[in-house]
């Protein structure tokens, strides 16, 4: 048998034995092991789907046939089995792979997926495509991996359910999304997991009718009648079929002859069939299946003993958690809100203490922010943890459910800013513009991990919604402990005064001292409210200088900067806006990212002194 390097995929898949796939599965465990071990990345969600994958590029043609994969992290086997083994080293590197699925990549990948619940929709849409245009291809959607329990998959459902458009869902079942799921959809397919009683008792009782010579075939024809008698006598209701899909399983996900059976059943189904697959997340490396939370999203680790690098500083996720903790201990009203996001949020220390205060809504942002206006207009304190990226998801609840009922729902933004390898999908370069224009809104962007839990216990004495936006990775301490109330001027400058939102204070401290050694004064204020902006202290800045620059971890267009630059229209002192350009930002590590775009304190203080030649 060939090295995985040493095949062409996907066209060698298509001439390997039942042996051979199954030999090769083992192989490629070993492969996403030893690389994501060095470069970090989606390591359990992609041991799960192996066996999967490998009866998915089998039994479909791609690129013809289209896969759309959910939540795109489950996409690396999908990748190597497409061609792109080799490029395993640059996963997630600047320059290098995606870890999600990209169109500009491959031709095997047919649309960019970073966000869960969309599959189906993007198949459906795909599908009516090619009806219209009467070619034959097929379709397939993979969701899982806690994807279903967003909403938009159910409208999509709905939707594919009434279409009768030949449509595969393929639902890749592991009970988990980051955490354990939760919810009635889980408990739902909990119940069709262990229905196997069901399945086993329809293919015997067809098999044996089949069997009776002259009259069996028309027998098991008349019994499809009884077909839905029988199914919930056993079962109590599925779901998918009613919603107007064939449904398929529990099948064993692990099992390739098993897969390839029911995929082929599934293929030859006159409108939209439903697959649902049993798979183990974490399968074949005993440290993921233990702990898939630990290892859904990992730095680089020791394969051998599972350990991962950490440098052992807090982050701001577990500040901002430990902090919540201790203040619901004297506020009974506090509650924390999560969407499939407990530990990645901080949240697991709160939930421990406080299971019954805690809710997890799985992955279903708008439902959750919705919710928590809910738990608002009865005087409780929602505490809505959500990463950035995710929280877009919810923009119409934000400003409909919360802001217009001005109820104090406080959002804690997590992985605010750029986020490093994960990329476009996952940057959280636009909730400062996407809040600010939000009526009764209060955002705040602390500098370091003391301001963080200021402004946490700041949040909780307003009447209205308030978002604290805080980045990822460690939580630093830039060593000044002042109370909450309005900007902090840190110094004052002759030439100009920066105004650094956030953690691009550190840059704005760095640039200031660049700046002094070109002998140029420079000021520096903290204005730790984005909105409302301290009119004041601006107006007294642009009172004692001549030049206001802002720095922010935000695109330009509709962040701070530009506030603060409309608020000064009228004045005869000069803006200038730093933050991240009107596009899109690929994936790389922070570091290189903010010295390509030219935020870095080197490139910031090069590009404040050319602005300051030019003017003179």
């Amino acid at each position: 048998m060939k090295k995985l390097l040493e095949y062409n995929f996907p066209q060698d898949l298509k001439r390997m034995s039942l042996q051979d796939m199954e030999l090769l599965s083992y192989e490629i465990r070993d492969f996403l092991i030893s690389n994501i071990s060095r470069t970090g990345g989606h390591l359990a969600s992609n041991l799960g789907v192996v066996e999967l994958s490998i009866a998915l590029h089998r039994s479909f043609d791609t690129p013809k046939d289209k896969l759309i994969w959910d939540v795109g992290h489950q996409s690396y086997v999908h990748k190597i089995l497409t061609g792109r083994a080799e490029a395993f080293p640059t996963l997630r590197k600047f320059g290098g792979m995606s870890g999600f699925p990209k169109v500009k990549e491959s031709e095997h990948d047919h649309f960019d997926t970073g966000h869960s619940s969309t599959s189906i929709s993007v198949a459906a849409g795909m599908a009516a495509a090619r009806d219209l245009a009467k070619e034959t291809y097929h379709i397939a959607a993979i969701i899982g991996d806690g994807a279903l329990t967003g909403g938009l998959a159910y409208e999509a459902l709905n939707n594919v359910g009434a279409s009768k458009t030949n449509l595969i869902v393929i639902l890749n079942d592991n009970g988990m999304s980051i955490a354990p799921n939760t919810g009635g959809v889980s408990r739902y397919l909990g119940k069709l997991r262990s229905s196997q009683k069901y399945t086993d008792l329809k293919k015997k009782i067809k098999q044996n009718v089949s069997e009776i010579p002259g009259i069996g075939k028309g027998v098991v024809t008349g019994m499809q009648h009884v077909r839905d008698s029988l199914k919930y006598a056993v079962l109590d209701g599925i779901m998918f079929e009613e919603l107007g899909f064939k449904y398929f399983g529990p099948v064993d996900g692990h099992n390739i002859s098993e897969m390839l059976q029911t995929l082929e059943l599934a293929k030859e189904v006159e409108g939209p069939a439903f697959l649902h697959v049993i798979t183990k997340k974490g399968k074949g490396y005993k440290s993921a299946e233990e702990t898939p939370s630990k290892y859904h999203g990992t730095g680089p680790f020791d394969p051998t003993t599972g350990l991962q690098q950490s440098s052992g500083a807090a982050s701001y996720s577990q500040v901002f958690g430990n902090k919540l903790t201790q203040l619901a201990k004297t506020n009974k009203k506090i509650v924390a809100i999560s969407a499939a996001m407990i530990e990645g949020t901080g949240l697991t220390r709160f939930k421990e203490a406080y299971p019954r205060r805690t809710f997890d809504v799985g992955i279903a942002e708008a439902h959750g922010v919705t919710f928590a206006a809910g738990m608002a207009s009865r005087g409780y304190r929602p505490v809505v943890a959500v990463y950035s990226t995710f929280l877009q998801r919810a923009y119409d609840q934000i400003l409909e459910d919360v802001c217009l009922q001005e109820l104090p729902v406080i959002f804690a933004i997590d992985r605010a800013g750029v986020v490093g390898a994960d990329g476009e999908t996952h940057h959280g370069i636009f909730d400062l513009s996407y809040l600010n224009h939000m009526p009764g809104m209060t955002i705040l962007a602390p500098a370091d991990k003391e301001e963080l839990e200021q402004m946490l216990e700041y949040a909780l004495t307003l009447s209205g919604p308030c978002a604290i936006r805080y980045p990822r990775g460690e939580a630093h301490d830039l060593g000044f402990h002042q109370p909450v109330s309005g900007s902090l001027l840190l110094r004052e400058g002759a030439d100009l005064e920066i105004w650094a939102a956030g953690n691009m204070l550190s840059a704005g401290f760095q640039v200031c001292e660049r700046l002094k050694e070109k002998g140029i004064d420079a000021g520096l204020v903290n204005p730790r409210f984005v909105r409302p902006l301290d009119k004041k202290a601006i107006e007294a800045s642009a009172a004692r200088t001549k030049l206001l620059v802002t720095l922010e971890d935000n695109v330009v267009t509709g962040g701070f900067g530009e506030s603060l630059a409309a608020l000064l229209m009228e004045s005869p002192v000069k803006v200038l806006n730093f933050g991240w350009p009107d596009q899109f930002i690929e994936h790389g590590s922070c570091g290189q990212l903010f010295e390509k775009y030219g935020l870095d304190p080197n490139s910031l203080t090069e590009r404040i002194c050319e602005y300051i030649e030019k003017q003179a």
